[in-house]
């Protein structure tokens, strides 16, 4: 299977010989973008599946449709870890969404703060953009993408038994992988905005028995940039980069 063979994600289930008729965006890409004709191969996916090799078998102007043909990879989602996160505004937040999605990230969900800017959040848009962060990086799984919940809601109906990890810029212990020693998933992640959480929303977060404060080094960064440095430091400690 060549490298350059497309990859789309698709909702339709995914069976040997199964017919799917593509989406017209879907179709328009592979067909005008892409060039493609009838009989040329196209890799299709979706978390329950798995990836799929499939033909093209009509490529018409009104009908874009394929026929799946070997199931070449099961479907593999990541660690049960959750991401948590203020909102940001446009490609600050669809650059988080990506790295999120590529870090391995396996639920998304908008925590409104009380210094979150950005409240009104395009879900839409954030699920095109873990769809082509799985397309573009070979994953085999879609994170979801969960309804935004006000920050007090969020801990109220907290599943205590998923640890909950902050980045705690007060935190005692200065290394945050020795922090994590002990932790386990189900975990996830929650991350500020901009301007921090308040020192109310501290408070409440190191009240809570379930949650874990790490630090992330002596440099204060902006929220998307701290998104990919926790991430990274929880796969390291807890999830699939062991």
């Amino acid at each position: 299977m060549a490298k350059t063979t497309p990859r789309l994600h698709v909702e339709a289930l995914l069976e040997a010989a199964a017919e799917i008729a593509l989406p017209k965006e879907q179709g328009h890409y592979l067909t005008n973008v892409l060039r493609m004709n009838a009989g040329d191969a196209v890799r299709v996916f979706n978390s329950t599946d798995g990836e799929w090799l499939a033909y093209i078998t009509e490529a018409g102007k009104k009908l874009v449709q394929i026929r799946c043909e070997k199931n070449v990879s099961a479907a593999t989602p990541p660690p049960d870890i959750d991401y948590l996160f203020a909102p940001l505004k446009h490609q600050r937040l669809d650059y988080l969404v990506q790295k999120a999605t590529e870090l391995g990230a396996r639920r998304l969900r908008p925590v409104i703060t009380a210094r979150t800017i950005a409240e009104r959040v395009n879900l839409d848009r954030m699920k095109a953009n873990v769809i082509e962060a799985a397309e573009q990086c070979n994953l085999v799984f879609v994170p979801e993408v969960l309804e935004p919940l006000k920050f007090d809601t969020a801990l109220r109906g907290w599943d205590a038994g998923r640890t909950l990890i902050f980045c705690d810029e007060t935190a005692i212990i200065s290394d945050p992988l020795q922090a994590l020693k002990g932790v386990q998933t189900p975990a996830a992640i929650i991350v500020g905005p901009e301007g921090g959480f308040t020192e109310e929303e501290r408070r409440h977060l190191k009240s809570l028995p379930f949650v874990k404060g790490i630090s992330l080094g002596p440099r204060i960064m902006r929220a998307d940039t701290a998104a990919v440095a926790v991430l990274a430091l929880v796969q390291a400690a807890i999830g699939d980069w062991r």
